[in-house]
């Protein structure tokens, strides 16, 4: 991912949180739908499901061809088993391995055009996807957002999307599979004392953007065993090298794919715990920060990364 993408994303993660804490166009901050049960995801069509937006969205037939505008919901249609209907994917799209072969609709911009072109039944979307949303219901598209902004985010837009293609109980199994293996984690590293617990700083950017308190990232450090430096701090914050060097953190963590001796290098950095002990790793940002099926992999990245001991077998 080249360093303009990466930009652009640390801007749009700010803004769409934003609008979540301000309320605009999004439910209550911090909040999520009530989960739907596996009775309500097996609803024959049509269905009504609210999506991310507020927005009552009906699925008039169960969808044949689905375009997906944003990596996370692509990994839940395939994880869903509704792969063979996906036609369309964005560029940034990289996993499973067949969305290569997938006919692309743009990145961040989307070409608005090839995606009427592709006359899907369902458009899966979130709100970074920004204004053509909006194009896309105008022109009769069924558009359904999804924001996940916890794990259990993560869970309702698995239920959602399943919902709206019929396909609950492949989302049951998908859930209980997740939580079995994040709960295996938590056990792991439930025994370690508050205090021994190891003090993580997050990058996101190599200016200095982190996660606050109130973020998915946040969350996945908690549940890994660790504490966040900047969990005093609200959204995507950017912080001072000076207060980096105050935090005194043990591990530093980046999701950019980055962790070479630049980090260590900075000035002052050199007294940092993580640096002095060589404890700089790098995440891969596709499992570790996109909300989709595959962030319990994540999450076991960063518990092995902070308690490498309590994860050799």
């Amino acid at each position: 991912m080249n360093r303009k993408f990466r930009r652009a994303v640390v801007w749009l993660a700010v803004l769409a949180l934003a609008f979540s804490l301000s309320g605009c166009g999004s439910p209550e901050a911090g909040k999520e739908d009530k989960p739907q049960t596996s009775q309500e995801t097996n609803a024959s069509f049509p269905v009504t499901v609210k999506d991310g937006t507020g927005a009552e969205v009906t699925v008039e037939q169960e969808p044949k061809r689905i375009v997906s505008l944003i990596p996370s919901m692509t990994e839940i249609a395939f994880a869903l088993g509704l792969g063979d209907r996906v036609v369309g994917v964005t560029t940034n799209d990289n996993y499973p391995p067949e969305v290569e072969k997938i006919e692309k609709v743009g990145d961040l911009n989307i070409n608005v055009e090839k995606v009427v072109g592709l006359k899907p039944d369902l458009v899966l979307a979130s709100s970074m996807n920004g204004e053509t949303v909006e194009k896309l219901r105008s022109l009769g598209l069924t558009v359904l957002v999804s924001d996940a902004q916890s794990l259990e985010g993560v869970y309702e837009s698995i239920r959602l999307a399943a919902k709206a293609t019929g396909a609950g109980e492949q989302a049951d199994r998908l859930i209980a599979g997740m939580e079995k293996e994040k709960e295996s984690i938590v056990q792991k590293v439930a025994s370690i004392p508050e205090e021994e617990r190891v003090k993580v700083w997050i990058e996101i950017d190599p200016t200095l953007y982190t996660v606050g308190g109130d973020t998915f990232m946040n969350e996945l450090i908690t549940l890994a065993g660790g504490r966040n430096v900047a969990s005093e701090l609200k959204g995507w914050p950017q912080v001072s090298a000076e207060e980096v060097v105050k935090w005194n953190p043990d591990v530093i963590l980046t999701t950019y794919g980055k962790a070479d001796g630049s980090i260590a290098s900075r000035p002052g950095w050199n007294r940092i715990t993580a640096v002095k002990e060589n404890r700089i790793h790098a995440l891969d940002p596709n499992v570790s920060s996109r909300p989709g099926p595959r962030v319990i992999e994540g999450l076991k990245e960063i518990a092995k990364t902070l308690y490498p001991d309590l994860f050799r077998q």
